[in-house]
C-alpha cells in the first residue's frame, strides 16, 4: 500500500469513529491473504458505505466511481490519490455517440478489471445506486461482466479472483452516534459453470449472456441473506420486535439480567428471525400471516406505552455511571469549571450542528444523502467554529486573561486555550445530553408501569405467549447462530451456545 492510501485509510477511520459510536467488523478469517476479489455490497448509505469498507478491508481497495464524482473539490483529489478509477458510465455521457460511449465505459472498467487480475480487491455496489429501501434494488449484471473481464485478463494466473459478499448494517444509519457493522462473508461457491472463463473465440454470446445472467442471480440471492432483505419496513421492524421479544423473554426464564446487545449480537439474532420468517413462509404461510398479525397488534401496544420489551420486566436504572461522575466532578470543581465548559460547548457547537442539521435536510435527496452530508460538512463546521472562537479570544486575549487569570498572557495560549475549550465543551455537552435522554426516558418508563400496571403484565402474558408460538412455528429448523442460556445469541462456535 502506498503512503498516500495508507494516510487515506487513517482519514477514513479517524472520521468514520468519530460519526459512529462503534463500529464492530466480524468475518476477517474468510479473506484471502492472496489474490485478487470483488467485494460486493448493497448499497443503503450514499458515500458513507465504501468508506466504512476502506477504513476496515485489511488490504488495498480499488475503487471505481462515476466519473462526475471526481469533479468535487477536495473529494475528487482523495480519489485519484487513493486510485480509484473513474468509471464513464454510458448513460451519463449523452454527448457521444453510443459507440463512443460504450467505448469508454468498456476501457474504464477494463483499467479496473486490470487492477483485479493482478491482485487487488475492487470494491462494487451491483445495485448501481444508493437507496432507502430494506431490500435490494435489482441488480445490474455489471458486477458478473466485471468478473468475467478480469478473469480473461488474468488468464493463467496462480490465483483466481474471488467474490466477497459485505454486508453493512446500521443502527440508525442518518443519526450521529449510532452503530455499524461490517459483516464479510465466505467467498461464494461458484459452480463448473459459472466458473469457466468465457472463450470469446469459441463460445457464442447467447451462453456468455447467459453465464452473465446467472451469475448475477447468484449475487443477488447471496446479498439478499447477507443484509436480511425485507419486502417492507412494515415487515422489517415486526422482525425486530421478534428478536427483541425473544431475547427479553429468554432472559426473564432464565433469571438473567442482560446488558443491551451491541450490533453485532443484533444482526445475528435477527439473521435467525428472517431466516426462519422466510424459511416457513414458504411452508407455512397461513400460520406466518396469523402470528405476523399478533406480533403487530403487540408492538403497536409497545410502541404506545414507549416501552422495550426487556422494561415490561425490569424499569431501567435511574442511576447511571456517566452521571454520578459528571455530578461528582462537580463538586470537586465546586461548580465553577463544569457547567460552564459545558455552557461554552453547547453555545459554540450549537449553530453549527443547527446548520449541519438544516443542510442535511435540504441537500439530502433521500435519507441515504444525510450521513454523507453531515460528515463531509461537518468535518468543516465544527473545526471551523472552534478556531474562530480561538481566533476571536486571542485578538480580545487581555480581556480573557483577566477573567480567566490562570491562562498565559499571549495570544497563541489563549488560542489554543478557547479552540480547546470549545472542543472539550461540546464533547462533555453532548455526552450530557445524551445522559439526560436516558434519565428521562427512564423517569418515563417508570410512571408508565405505575400508571398502566395491568397493562404492563397482560403485555409480559403476550410476550411469553408469542414466543412460544415463534419456538413452535420454527421447529427444528437450522438457523444462524447459537443461544445462551441466558438468552444472548452467539455465533455457532460459541463455548457456551445452546443450539435452540
Amino acid at each position: 500500500m502506498s503512503r498516500v492510501y495508507d494516510s487515506l485509510v487513517g482519514f477514513a477511520r479517524f472520521v468514520i469513529r468519530r460519526f459512529f459510536r462503534k463500529v464492530e467488523v466480524t468475518g476477517l478469517e474468510y479473506l484471502p491473504q492472496d489474490g485478487g476479489g470483488i467485494l460486493v455490497s448493497w448499497h443503503p448509505n450514499g458515500l458513507i458505505d465504501p468508506v466504512l469498507i476502506l477504513a476496515h478491508f485489511p488490504r488495498q481497495v480499488i475503487f471505481g466511481a462515476r466519473h462526475g464524482l471526481f469533479r468535487w473539490p477536495v473529494l475528487g483529489q482523495l480519489m485519484k490519490a487513493a486510485g480509484t478509477v473513474p468509471i464513464y458510465r454510458a448513460i451519463d455521457a449523452s454527448s457521444l455517440d453510443p459507440e463512443a460511449r460504450r467505448a469508454a465505459n468498456t476501457s474504464s472498467l477494463d483499467a479496473l478489471a486490470n487492477q483485479v487480475a493482478l491482485g487487488s480487491f475492487s470494491c462494487l455496489f451491483p445495485e448501481g445506486d444508493s437507496h432507502d429501501s430494506p431490500h435490494l434494488l435489482e441488480l445490474k449484471s455489471g458486477a458478473a461482466r466485471f468478473y468475467y473481464r478480469a478473469r480473461q485478463l488474468g488468464a493463467g494466473s496462480e490465483e483466481n479472483p474471488v467474490i466477497i459478499p459485505v454486508g453493512l448494517h446500521y443502527d440508525n444509519k442518518k443519526a450521529f452516534r449510532s452503530n455499524a457493522l461490517v459483516a464479510f462473508h465466505p467467498p461464494l461457491a461458484l459452480d463448473e459453470f459459472l466458473e469457466r472463463v468465457p472463450d470469446e473465440d469459441t463460445e457464442p454470446p447467447e451462453a456468455f449472456r447467459e453465464r452473465v445472467s446467472r451469475l448475477t442471480a447468484e449475487i443477488d440471492r447471496t446479498l439478499r441473506e447477507v443484509v436480511h432483505a425485507t419486502e417492507s419496513w412494515e415487515i422489517h421492524h415486526l422482525m425486530h420486535r421478534v428478536r427483541k421479544l425473544a431475547r427479553s423473554e429468554r432472559a426473564a426464564r432464565a433469571g438473567a439480567s442482560l446488558s443491551k446487545p451491541d450490533i453485532a449480537e443484533r444482526t445475528l439474532a435477527f439473521s435467525r428471525v428472517w431466516a426462519g420468517y422466510y424459511t416457513r413462509l414458504e411452508s407455512h404461510p397461513e400460520a406466518v400471516a396469523h402470528l405476523r398479525t399478533k406480533v403487530a397488534t403487540y408492538n403497536d401496544e409497545m410502541r404506545a406505552l414507549g416501552v422495550e420489551d426487556h422494561e415490561l420486566d425490569d424499569p431501567p436504572s435511574l442511576v447511571n455511571g456517566w452521571l454520578i461522575g459528571l455530578l461528582l466532578l462537580q463538586v470537586v470543581l465546586v461548580f465553577l469549571v463544569l457547567p460552564p465548559v459545558i455552557l461554552v460547548g453547547a453555545l459554540v457547537n450549537g449553530p453549527p450542528a443547527l446548520v449541519l442539521w438544516a443542510l442535511s435536510k435540504v441537500a439530502s435527496k433521500r435519507k441515504k444523502d444525510e450521513a454523507t452530508v453531515k460528515v463531509f460538512v461537518g468535518m468543516v463546521a465544527f473545526p471551523t467554529a472552534w478556531v474562530s472562537v480561538g481566533v476571536l479570544a486571542a485578538l480580545a486575549h487581555e480581556a480573557v486573561v483577566e477573567a480567566w487569570p490562570m491562562v498565559p498572557d499571549t495570544p497563541i495560549a489563549v488560542f489554543l486555550a478557547a479552540s480547546g475549550l470549545s472542543l472539550l465543551g461540546g464533547m462533555l455537552s453532548l455526552r450530557y445530553l445524551h445522559v439526560v435522554r436516558e434519565t428521562a426516558h427512564a423517569v418515563r418508563v417508570r410512571l408508565t408501569r405505575a400508571r398502566a400496571r395491568v397493562t404492563i403484565a397482560r403485555l409480559r402474558v403476550e410476550r411469553s405467549e408469542l414466543y412460544n408460538q415463534v419456538v413452535a412455528l420454527v421447529g427444528e429448523l437450522d438457523l444462524p447462530g447459537a443461544v445462551r442460556a441466558d438468552g444472548t445469541v452467539v455465533p455457532e462456535d460459541d463455548p457456551e451456545a445452546v443450539f435452540i
